[in-house]
């Protein structure tokens, strides 16, 4: 702990002491004309849909390159295929770290892949970088400094809370029905209710139901919960298939609760068109994206999302939410970066990365800016309540804040 503690002080130290004419100063993975990535993505298995947000990196880091990169140096980001299994993301990032020499790791997919490698990583001093994941564990700069995520939204705790307090405004007597992954992810949204809930949680909560991401099927899971004619049904996934099949499942029962999507589900390639336009009518969800719209107007960061998608990847889905956060969270690390200018060590990347002030990405929602410290690294902490209209998803409500 003290080791950690005393880290923490040197990060918030070298944040304030980067001079403009310091001598170059490079980690593994880093040279005159080069900086490696190591990156895992589900390129296959029950999370392939995700992959895209892999393909997104790689092509946003090509367009960066082509304009010469940062500092004159090139990202070569290397991007290995995890199945969205914890022994392959272990397995993946050692080979990354110990055979390919990154500087860091970045972006690894989903709560549980990245909790495999979180220890191996902390305890070998390697960044493990805007991984995907709201789970709430990931700011413990005192225990895992070499940790931080950038997640879709808040937390999944504050995700939870915030679901709560929308649908109690509408029904303080509102119960409550639960499905949630049976995985770290999953177990955090459960307590995030119960807590929010607090001592009326037994009483409101008609019923939980859990599933494991390699089911088949959520079917008898959501015919249960239906049963109970709850007035709030919460989906709490991060696989699409399960947040689709949930969707579709209630719809054809005739079950009509106010409905809560998990935000990494918030997607209408994977999840609403799969599971039905219709069916997915009314579906509220948390987010700090802006939502698609193929026809921006007045929003030319979109219009410049739209112009990147079809240049780079003219044959995936530009309206996968997760193409829009890989162009996100790549564009972060961009500006990680370049705050570093010549000093690349893995201490000082992580330094900079704990020191965001109000950085503004194109495509975040507005009043959503990245902030960070040595003390908290949750980099986005508020976000909207979006709706999905029947086609889009839309803005329904000013901006939540977490906690």
């Amino acid at each position: 702990m003290k080791a950690a503690l005393a880290l923490a002080a040197a990060l918030a130290a070298a944040c304030l002491s980067t001079p403009a004419s310091a001598q170059k100063s490079y980690g593994p993975g880093v040279t005159d004309t080069e900086i490696k990535i190591g990156n895992t993505m589900p390129y296959s298995g029950p999370a392939s849909p995700l992959g895209i947000t892999g393909r997104v990196l790689a092509a946003y880091f090509d367009e960066i390159n082509e304009k010469g990169g940062i500092g004159g140096r090139k990202l070569n980001l290397l991007s290995l295929d995890d199945a969205f299994s914890p022994p392959k993301t272990m397995e993946a990032a050692r080979r990354l770290v110990e055979g390919e020499g990154v500087a860091f790791i970045f972006a690894t997919m989903g709560t549980a892949p990245s909790s495999a490698i979180a220890k191996y990583l902390n305890a070998n001093k390697v960044p493990q970088l805007f991984l995907i994941s709201s789970a709430s564990k990931w700011n413990d700069p005192a225990n895992m400094p070499w940790s931080m995520a950038l997640p879709w939204a808040p937390n999944y705790t504050s995700e939870a809370a915030i679901d709560v307090a929308y649908a109690r405004a509408r029904n303080p007597n509102a119960r409550f029905a639960v499905l949630y992954q049976n995985d770290d992810a999953g177990k955090e949204y459960f307590r995030g209710v119960k807590e929010a809930l607090g001592a009326d949680a037994d009483k409101a909560i008609a019923m939980a139901s859990s599933f494991e991401v390699a089911d088949p099927t959520v079917d008898s899971q959501v015919l249960t919960l239906a049963n109970t004619k709850a007035d709030v049904f919460m989906i709490y996934s991060v696989t699409p298939r399960a947040c689709a099949q949930a969707i579709r499942k209630a719809h054809e029962v005739g079950w009509q609760p106010t409905r809560f999507l998990a935000s990494g589900c918030a997607n209408k390639a994977t999840v609403m068109a799969p599971a039905g336009l219709d069916a997915g009518k009314g579906v509220l969800s948390l987010g700090s994206l802006k939502p698609f719209t193929a026809e921006p107007k007045d929003d030319p960061a979109m219009s410049a999302y739209i112009d990147f998608m079809k240049r780079r990847l003219p044959n995936a889905d530009i309206n996968n939410v997760a193409a829009l956060y890989g162009y996100t969270v790549a564009e972060a690390l961009v500006v990680v970066l370049k705050q570093c200018r010549d000093d690349l060590t893995r201490e000082n990347i992580m330094a900079q990365a704990s020191n965001l002030k109000n950085v503004p990405l194109s495509l975040l929602l507005p009043g959503i800016t990245l902030n960070t410290t040595p003390q908290d690294f949750r980099p986005i902490k508020d976000g909207y309540m979006l709706q999905f209209d029947g086609n889009d998803w839309v803005v329904a409500s000013e901006l939540l804040k977490g906690t």
